[in-house]
């Protein structure tokens, strides 16, 4: 019977490591966006602005700071 030594620090960083990938594959599929979705968002913030400083009133006093 030939058993190999394994050092047990590193077997539980091994193990700890493949928890986190599995964890971040998880959360990435959970709570991610896609490139499009990104695009997208972007664009109505910039719809957004752009349509809030149509509407800003201009005042004929300057204000004070």
């Amino acid at each position: 019977m030939t058993n190999e030594v394994v050092n047990l620090n590193k077997a539980r960083k091994a193990k700890g490591k493949r928890d986190a990938q599995a964890t971040a594959k998880t959360n990435r599929l959970k709570f991610g966006r896609g490139k499009a979705e990104t695009i997208v968002q972007k664009l109505d913030a910039e719809r957004a602005t752009r349509t809030l400083d149509q509407h800003r009133l201009e005042r004929d006093t300057p204000e004070k700071d």
